[in-house]
């Protein structure tokens, strides 16, 4: 028998050319989901099935049928973003359809979707579909073209995209002098500052970290290791640097939990005693709101408000853009320069035109009621 038989022999059934078998499409689903971070993971399932819900009772139709029209996600944005109309505000979800959904837990509350809620769950479904190899109706001109001109509407009716509060400078050293209580306080020390200072790191970068990640350069620089994040996927470590307080912090919350492999941020339980379970990104963004809180600082608190208040701060002080990304691992330069313009803008000379100039020679330190006014961090 020669090698021809034996390979036509031993072949159990021949694959199709043009798609996958249904255990090779499970394999790439499974390849999906285990590259996905766990917090995306979440959002996706909760959005397709809030997705699959709302099919089912506005259409009669399953999610996995068939590619969705075009016309079936316009209803689905008219469904859920508010217009206004006759000076109130107005959607088409049906009352019934919309009690409906809340009674599954699929909806928090009765009423329109933000924007960004809508807009997320726009791209999810441009996900989906991509996965099951069908053309995106999300990219179809009618509902790009219905999006752009309902942000403008309600943007023109006041309706802003909200955004977490950034912790620049003065917030978040208002959040460290909270931090006094034993173990717990100088855990969530080392925390805010090594998310802060360390790059404006996502939570779930944070929560990632292991006790063998760190290690001490010398007597005022610690480094970090970075594995897989959001922007950087193939797995490659990439060391950054804590210097000065951010490193004082890091090694004081060594010295009183310490432990030689695990998570490097732990839960600290009644009586301070520390375990052995690391923080979940949701405990993060808890941490950061209650520091604020006991702050006393007005906004609406983030983990996310560390990263956008880094990058606030640098372009405050002046730090180049180029060094600042290097940081933070941001791949898009537009997401980066929103918040690092509103950094520069606060020193920026454009915005004290009406500023007496000093003469040239003259004593810049004398006082003044305007040059030496006591600037505080406030929220527009």
């Amino acid at each position: 028998m020669n090698n021809t038989q034996l390979l036509s022999n031993s072949v159990v059934a021949l694959l199709s050319v043009d798609r996958l078998d249904a255990e090779a499409r499970a394999a790439a689903s499974a390849f999906v989901a285990a590259g996905t971070a766990a917090n995306t993971v979440r959002s996706y399932r909760s959005a397709l099935a809030y997705w699959a819900a709302w099919l089912q009772l506005r259409f009669g139709q399953t999610l996995e049928m068939e590619p969705l029209a075009d016309t079936v996600v316009v209803q689905f944005i008219l469904d859920h973003l508010a217009r206004p109309d006759a000076g109130g505000w107005r959607h088409l979800l049906p009352p019934a359809l919309d009690a409906a959904l809340v009674d599954a837990r699929l909806k928090a509350k009765l009423g329109a979707l933000s924007y960004n809620t809508v807009r997320h769950r726009l791209a999810v479904l441009a996900k989906w579909h991509g996965m099951k190899n069908w053309p995106s109706p999300t990219e179809t001109a009618a509902v790009k073209t219905l999006l752009r001109e309902a942000r403008k509407a309600q943007a023109r009716q006041g309706v802003t995209v909200r955004k977490k509060t950034a912790a620049v400078r003065e917030p978040l050293e208002a959040m460290l002098a909270t931090c006094t209580d034993g173990i717990r306080g100088l855990r969530d020390r080392a925390l805010l500052l090594l998310a802060w200072s360390g790059g404006g790191r996502r939570r779930s970068e944070v929560v990632g970290l292991q006790v063998g990640d760190v290690r001490r350069l010398d007597a005022d620089t610690w480094l970090y290791a970075l594995g897989v994040t959001k922007t950087q996927t193939d797995g490659a470590r990439r060391e950054k640097p804590l210097r000065g307080p951010a490193a004082q912090a890091l090694a004081a919350w060594l010295a009183a939990a310490p432990a030689s492999t695990g998570p490097l941020f732990r839960r600290v339980y009644r009586g301070g005693r520390v375990g052995t379970a690391g923080l979940s990104s949701d405990q993060v963004a808890r941490i950061v709101q209650r520091r604020a809180k006991l702050a006393k600082l007005d906004g609406d608190w983030a983990a996310h408000s560390l990263r956008s208040g880094f990058v606030s701060e640098a372009g405050r002080q002046g730090v180049p853009l180029g060094e600042v990304m290097a940081m933070t691992e941001h791949r898009s330069l537009p997401t980066v320069m929103g918040y690092f313009q509103a950094g520069t803008l606060l020193g920026s000379r454009a915005t004290s035109l009406l500023t007496p100039v000093l003469p040239v020679g003259s004593d810049a330190s004398a006082p003044s009621d305007e040059l030496c006014s006591d600037v505080r961090y406030s929220e527009p």
